[in-house]
């Protein structure tokens, strides 16, 4: 028996990087996995495989979770073929490096809809069955930068910050009812995301890691195994940082 054990998950971006590592973390510990993301759906059949391969279900279901009504439709369509989610992973995301003073207001808008929007809409969606229920677990990736700040990334930086402080506050709402709320602010991890950082800011970036290295998507997908089985039951509002030491609160 798998920490997960026949358990129903939502992924969203969940297609690579991060959102991919706990997938297949997910299903190796027994879940059913239900994978959010825009990739085209006819780019999914390796995915698929990999995450049915042991045995689980896993299904794609191209979503663009910006948008109200197909996070909606998502939710229901994953309820129907896959059954009640227990877990939701609010990963979905996207990076860029601009000056404030340089930043246009779509360029904000569109950080902020993609990284913050995102985790209300899914979790919007999502939670009240999970009420219904009693029970439930909700994980939203943040990031470091949530907390220390990002030069030329002040929209980045405040839409993780936010999602941080939605898992504070939400876990003061639903705590008591039975739905667990927590979230992970990974450091600085070797994604397609890093690829579009600059070499000088991955130069600088090296220097102030304490570890000495950037980190693998693989190392931050059993924190969030953690977070969704039992072994996390005292755990509330909490914000756990593999990040290499980049941040030591």
């Amino acid at each position: 028996m798998g920490k997960l054990e026949n358990q129903v998950a939502i992924i969203t971006g969940g297609a690579r990087g991060i959102g991919r590592a706990i997938a297949e973390a997910f299903v190796a510990e027994g879940a059913d996995v239900a994978i959010a993301d825009q990739a085209p759906e006819s780019g999914t059949a390796e995915l698929l495989s990999v995450l049915r391969k042991g045995g689980r279900r896993a299904i794609y279901v191209q979503t663009d979770v910006t948008k109200e009504a197909e996070v909606k439709a998502m939710v229901e369509r994953v309820e129907k073929e896959l059954g009640p989610v227990e877990i939701l992973v609010n990963d979905a995301g996207i990076g860029e490096q601009v000056l404030l003073h340089e930043m246009s207001s779509a360029q904000w808008d569109r950080m902020l809809n993609v990284n913050l929007r995102s985790v209300f809409l899914c979790t919007r969606y999502v939670l009240p069955q999970m009420l219904e229920r009693g029970s439930g677990k909700i994980i939203s990736i943040g990031s470091q930068l949530g907390q220390i700040g990002g030069h030329e990334m002040v929209h980045y930086s405040a839409s993780k910050g936010g999602v941080l402080a939605f898992t504070k506050a939400l876990a003061r709402e639903v705590s008591t009812k039975g739905v667990r709320v927590n979230a992970i602010a990974p450091g600085p991890i070797l994604t397609d995301m890093m690829k579009d950082e600059t070499d000088e800011w991955r130069d600088k970036k090296l220097t102030e890691m304490p570890i000495g290295r950037f980190g693998q998507a693989h190392e931050v997908a059993p924190t969030a195994v953690f977070l969704a089985s039992d072994d996390s039951s005292y755990y509330v509002g909490q914000t756990l940082g593999p990040n290499g030491g980049d941040v030591m609160l």
